[in-house]
């Protein structure tokens, strides 16, 4: 079986659709050694960081940007699948071609364009390229989605039959676990200018991910509470529909001289950061699957959470969901989870037990299970 993959986000560690290639990859390599990949990279990759043993690479030329990304997708890949004589064509992302020398499997992450319009499909580029994605979606012999519902909105919103898409859920890396490299988490702490005890929020700042609801709880919290917040994440151009300016809002709120914003935290920096905070809060209003969350657990760190629906497949009680998006439930449970040691110590170990029952090897063996049925179908 010979396996060709996009690898235009494989240089992007920092995405979504970038972790999620590097780790598949590995791990298919762990499961299947002698399983044959090749990936082809955009235009401009001379020097794939973190590629695993024995997988071909094709480099391209051509355009960057937007419009060299639609190319690459529609003209250049396929023609690169041709080329190598590839098996399936796998697209890791929401991009795949409209037309595929191989069984086309595509990896639909999240539908969040489609459902929140407004937001994401703007402009005119926008709106075609989600067009485009939507309708070339559909040519795929097989979808795979993050969790079962991302796979329903895939149903509804790109219109395809149930048994054409399967959910291959994420998991945190092996290296977020609680007791790991206490050296490594001084440095971190240092790099940073962490303080003794904090709260946590790693991630980005769209709209969806409701950063202005902890900022809002945070200033209950505040109220009694004199603990410190570190927001990590790259920071935005602040002040548009989609990027609402939280900087701001902080100082409307009067919080600024309690919050720590840390910016970008590199790969390898993550999993100290977890294991250093008290608590770890992720408001997200939408998520895929929200790999964030799994990490935070999988490190010990008690995790609060809106009670959304992707949130209760993927947490069940590993973490304290809060109701209705309320700012004071939130603030409530942050105190709560600061304060309670005996209510502490069982989240920390129920979402210990619940980020176990995700895995790699789990992921890698399931997509396996989907590339032999597609070519069984031939």
């Amino acid at each position: 079986m010979h396996i060709a993959y996009n690898g235009w986000f494989w240089n992007q560690p920092h995405t979504g659709s970038g972790q999620y290639i590097r780790r598949l990859l590995h791990y298919l390599r762990r499961v299947v050694p002698d399983l044959q990949m090749t990936l082809v990279l955009p235009p401009g990759y001379r020097s794939p960081e973190d590629l695993p043993k024995d997988v071909s690479l094709v480099m391209t030329s051509g355009r960057g940007g937007k419009i060299g990304k639609v190319l690459f997708e529609q003209r250049t890949f396929p023609q690169m699948v041709a080329r190598v004589g590839a098996d399936i064509a796998h697209v890791p992302y929401w991009g795949a071609p409209f037309s595929s020398p191989a069984k086309l499997v595509t990896s639909v992450l999240d539908v969040i364009p489609l459902v929140y319009p407004e937001y994401y499909a703007t402009g005119f580029f926008g709106r075609l390229y989600t067009s485009l994605v939507r309708a070339s979606a559909r040519g795929s012999a097989h979808i795979l989605t993050l969790s079962e519902n991302a796979k329903n909105d895939i149903i509804v919103y790109i219109d395809m039959p149930p048994d054409k898409v399967t959910v291959t859920y994420l998991a945190a890396d092996e290296v977020y676990h609680p007791r790991m490299g206490a050296e490594r988490d001084a440095a971190v702490r240092e790099k940073y200018h962490l303080p003794d005890e904090f709260v946590l929020y790693l991630g980005g700042f769209d709209w969806r991910k409701q950063v202005n609801q902890l900022l809002y709880a945070y200033s209950y919290v505040l109220d009694g509470h004199d603990v410190p917040l570190v927001i990590a994440g790259r920071e935005p151009q602040w002040g548009t529909k989609r990027f609402p300016d939280m900087r701001a809002y902080a100082d409307e709120l009067n919080l600024s001289d309690h919050i720590h914003w840390i910016g970008y935290v590199d790969e390898a920096d993550k999993p100290s950061l977890y294991r250093l905070a008290r608590v770890f809060v992720y408001p997200s209003l939408y998520e895929g699957f929200g790999l964030p969350v799994v990490e935070a657990m999988a490190s010990g760190t008690p995790v609060v959470a809106n009670e959304i629906p992707i949130m209760e497949e993927i947490v069940g009680d590993g973490a304290y969901l809060v109701k209705d998006g309320s700012p004071r439930r939130m603030a409530g449970a942050i105190i709560a989870l600061l304060l309670q040691e005996p209510l502490r110590e069982a989240m920390i170990t129920q979402g210990l037990s619940r980020a176990t029952q995700f895995s790699w090897r789990k992921t890698a063996q399931r997509t396996l299970e989907v590339y032999q049925r597609v070519l069984n179908d031939s």
